[in-house]
């Protein structure tokens, strides 16, 4: 299977093949930044980033810190916070209800290197990011996925493949449902 999906990955890029060694380098060569580089992060979340091993992934090119947002992803009365937590090459989105760490939450676990895609300048970047869905943007959101809520007043989490579409996450009835975002 893991040579299958390499196998896959190696797309040409102005009629070249990139060798699987480029995406293993790249996949290696993803910035990943500790959580107490995020300073508006609540300590006692980012205490418990840090013992859980987590590291932050960030997009290629990035000019800012990312993959760490805050919204009210469970109600809209409460701010929550979402973190991308790769340990071991692998991400998986942590939710954490309110500023503590007792209830949390991981969607959508997945290797690092289903991100990759070739970017300007022929080479390969991480492409993962994190972003706040709005009420307002989810009720736009097209009709895929899990049925829509009938009432939709709170955000939700955007899970994007930068470039190619994204997954929102959105808090229903106890439980997290997957609806199309932007493609």
């Amino acid at each position: 299977m893991w040579l299958v999906c390499w196998a896959a990955a190696e797309v040409p890029v102005l009629g070249v093949q990139l060798p699987q060694a480029d995406w293993l380098r790249a996949d290696s060569a993803t910035v990943r930044l500790t959580p107490n580089t995020f300073p508006n992060l609540p300590v006692s979340i980012r205490t418990e980033m840090e013992r859980r091993g987590c590291t932050v992934p960030q997009p290629f090119g990035s000019d800012r810190r990312r993959n760490v947002i805050s919204g009210h992803f469970i109600d809209a009365t409460r701010t929550d916070w979402a973190a991308l937590c790769s340990r071991g090459k692998r991400s998986v989105i942590l939710v954490f209800h309110g500023n503590a760490f007792r209830d949390v939450d991981e969607l959508a676990d997945t290797a690092d290197s289903d991100y990759l895609q070739t970017v300007p300048g022929g080479r390969i970047g991480f492409s993962r990011g994190l972003a706040v869905a709005t009420p307002a943007v989810i009720r736009r959101a097209p009709e895929a996925g899990d049925p829509k809520p009938r009432s939709i007043d709170h955000d939700g989490i955007d899970d994007a493949f930068e470039g190619k579409g994204s997954t929102i996450f959105y808090w229903t009835d106890e439980n997290w449902i997957r609806l199309q975002g932007s493609d």
